[in-house]
């Protein structure tokens, strides 16, 4: 599937702001045989005074912006041709009374090693909670895929979406004893009770195409970022991505943009700021389906 993303992030401020800093983590990611990004560019306003652009620890692209002068608003505007394609799940997932010796075995520390999912991070605490809810689901010999969809079916059917009772700075065990909030609710929840039985699963940002009503024109923005879910599930079957807002594996209607520990590794927007008044966020999205034959066209409508 080929998508044209836009992404607008702005924000206000009711005083003049003097300067600030700025990262941003809103690019997607070139994936091997999995998404290709043909064409990508980020703009600001105002103009930054200073910008660079490096890959953090997990392999996120980051771009760095300074602003010195005086302005009463920000924004920050991702526009990309994007090709997608369904990632294949391999059947070969190891079972989980098996998993602790396969990890114990399993010597790859490189920034997507299974070692730097399991622990606490920065937003996630593993309580007695989330085990207990994920022993219900557990099985002797398992197999670790079918575990994460029995997980992931739970909290569908438990957890309500709603997105007037938590905020990004929700932990997710207040939003778990809720049963209510958002994607990234679900996916920190999800994260904490897979980790809690030994689990490694990670946290994914990026975006969704939605499909407006039968009868309904689509409404511009109304797509939002998402959030979802990265479990290993052994050697043989590597990572594998779950939606648990939506109940399903992850298809070729999902961007990925970052992936991380938590919310904290991969938040869209980090940064300082010189001012004295209060601010206000706004956010648009646009993931429109495109016709292939315009692949080639599109390649170079874009700078990279």
């Amino acid at each position: 599937m080929l998508y044209d993303i836009r992404l607008k992030l702005s924000h206000q401020y009711t005083e003049t702001i003097t300067g600030g800093r700025h990262r941003l983590c809103i690019e997607p990611l070139e994936l091997p045989e999995v998404q290709n990004i043909l064409a990508s560019k980020i703009s600001s306003q105002p103009e930054p005074t200073e910008k660079s652009e490096y890959f953090d620890f997990f392999g996120n692209r980051v771009h760095e912006l300074s602003f010195k002068g005086i302005h009463e608003e920000t924004s920050f505007e991702l526009t990309a041709h994007v090709q997608r394609k369904v990632p294949k799940i391999k059947n070969f997932s190891a079972n989980i009374d098996e998993l602790q010796n396969v990890l114990a075995n399993f010597s790859e520390v490189s920034s997507l090693s299974p070692h730097h999912f399991l622990g606490n991070s920065e937003r996630i605490i593993l309580l007695k909670t989330f085990k207990e809810f994920s022993l219900r689901f557990v099985q002797t010999k398992i197999y670790v895929l079918d575990l994460v969809q029995k997980i992931g079916e739970g909290l569908f059917d438990e957890m309500s979406f709603d997105a007037s009772v938590t905020s990004a700075e929700t932990p997710p065990e207040e939003a778990f004893a809720l049963r209510k909030g958002v994607c990234q609710d679900y996916s920190q929840i999800m994260i904490a009770c897979l980790r809690s039985i030994g689990i490694p699963a990670g946290y994914v940002s990026g975006l969704i195409r939605t499909t407006p009503p039968p009868g309904k024109t689509r409404l511009e923005g109304a797509d939002a970022m998402h959030a979802w879910v990265m479990v290993w599930c052994g050697p043989n079957c590597g990572w594998v991505e779950f939606d648990p807002t939506n109940n399903q594996f992850v298809g070729d209607e999902y961007i990925l943009i970052a992936r991380g520990r938590d919310y904290a590794d991969v938040a869209p927007i980090k940064g300082v700021l010189r001012l004295s008044g209060n601010q206000s966020c706004t956010q648009a999205v646009d993931v429109i389906p495109i016709e292939e034959s315009t692949k080639d066209q599109l390649s170079n409508s874009l700078k990279v």
